[in-house]
């Protein structure tokens, strides 16, 4: 890659989380000699959109999904291209082809699980012939939950030489000023990707925490020692847990696989612990309230896993009726909204012989598209830097791809993690 004028391309900026991404690297240009461009269809668009937000990319590249040569231009000049160009079980497959194939970087944000399944069995032996990371779930799902446990199970591992037995992670949301609408809490391009899942053929590995293990054996010590959990449940602060929402099964696949592929890497035998992640309901006033809406979203939990598996044909059409019903591109959170929200993940990890290890991560932002665009963005920044992250390749999770050295990088981005006890 010494030959590459561009450190990050961001394709895909106009939308509510690629322009703060643009945002963001613009911000941290100011700052250090970065160089990045964002690249989409229509230029004269994007220069407008973000110029409504006040952001001047340094270059605009004309690149079209429907034109693969264009994608291979931006991907030659850049040493990790930003795809926010979803929904990425339509949309992502020829980033990732000219990605692996120009040998640059890549990373994306999606969160259907059954697209990188699939992208993994197709290119992983092409990503590692190229020497390149592929490494997709990147935002709020699963980037800080990922790198959480495994500095959790490093710091068992190193402290006491154990593996991890049981986790358990809660994450808990705030906002400053009154409940929001709907629009301010989930965008559009989310509920339309939701939809894409249910219409994949493997929809089935929706509610799979052993969804992106490739080896049958692993996978299938994964899923015993994960069944579905179906009730609500208590953190260690004392607060009530119900299911994540609004896309459930996300991190799980991840940080299995992570566990995984550190343990094949290290000649270790892997062995599964027991992973259990939640949403703490702390923001309604009552507790008959909290159990009320745990039930409710353990039963969509229920339903969602039962749906993905009914037949081809009925399945296909429930999800054309999503895609028809549920808001697409531009239905999301305002600009000034995306300020008023914080979060905070608790991960509590215990050992086999009972030791335990708390690990908390916290960040400023909406969690799914301010701080997961700053975070994306200095995770790209983090890949383009030769040498700052691991030496491995191939199709990576968020921890694999970037490590847990240079976690402190991501305060910039408003995310703080650390080992508390």
């Amino acid at each position: 890659m010494n030959g590459r004028d561009l450190s990050v391309v961001v394709f895909g900026a106009t939308g509510i989380t690629g322009r703060q991404v643009a945002a963001y690297l613009a911000q941290r240009a100011a700052e250090s000699e970065i160089r990045w461009a964002v690249a989409g269809r229509d230029p004269a668009k994007i220069e407008h959109v973000l110029g409504k937000i006040g952001v001047a990319a340094p270059e605009i590249l004309r690149a079209d999904l429907d034109d693969p040569a264009t994608l291979e231009e931006i991907a030659s000049r850049a040493r990790v291209v930003l795809n926010l160009v979803g929904p990425y079980s339509r949309h992502g497959e020829p980033v990732i082809r000219a990605c692996i194939a120009a040998g640059s970087h890549y990373a994306d944000l999606t969160g259907e699980i059954p697209f990188v399944r699939r992208m993994i069995d197709a290119h992983q032996q092409e990503a590692l012939a190229a020497g390149v990371k592929i490494v997709n779930v990147s935002g709020f799902e699963a980037l800080p939950a990922d790198l959480a446990v495994l500095l959790g199970a490093e710091t068992a591992r190193s402290r006491w030489s154990e593996e991890l037995e049981a986790v358990n992670l809660s994450a808990h949301i705030s906002l400053s000023g009154r409940m929001p609408g709907v629009s301010n809490m989930v965008s559009g391009g989310t509920l339309q990707s939701l939809a894409e899942a249910f219409a994949d053929k493997r929809s089935g590995l929706i509610s799979d925490p052993a969804a992106l293990l490739t080896d049958a054996g692993d996978a299938g010590l994964v899923r015993r020692a994960n069944p579905m959990p179906l009730a609500p449940w208590f953190d260690a602060d004392g607060e009530a847990i119900g299911p994540m929402t609004p896309v459930i099964n996300i991190n799980p696949p991840v940080i299995h696989r992570t566990a995984a592929l550190s343990a094949a890497e290290e000649d270790r035998t892997f062995e599964p612990f027991h992973y259990r992640e939640g949403m703490a309901l702390s923001m309604l006033p009552t507790m008959p309230l909290r159990y009320a809406v745990a039930g409710l979203t353990t039963a969509s939990l229920i339903g969602t896993s039962a749906l993905a598996r009914t037949p081809s044909p009925l399945r296909r059409g429930i999800a054309m009726t999503l895609r028809k019903a549920l808001p697409g591109a531009g239905f999301g959170p305002a600009g000034d909204s995306l300020e008023q929200w914080s979060w905070r993940l608790g991960v509590d990890a215990t050992t086999a012989n009972g030791r335990r290890v708390r690990v908390d991560a916290d960040g400023d932002g909406h969690p799914g598209y301010l701080s997961t665009a700053r975070m994306l963005g200095e995770a790209g920044l983090l890949l383009a830097e030769e040498g700052t992250t691991p030496e491995r390749t191939g199709f990576l999770t968020p921890a694999t791809a970037l490590g847990t050295a240079q976690i402190d990088r991501f305060q910039r981005a408003g995310m703080r993690l650390r080992v508390s006890s």
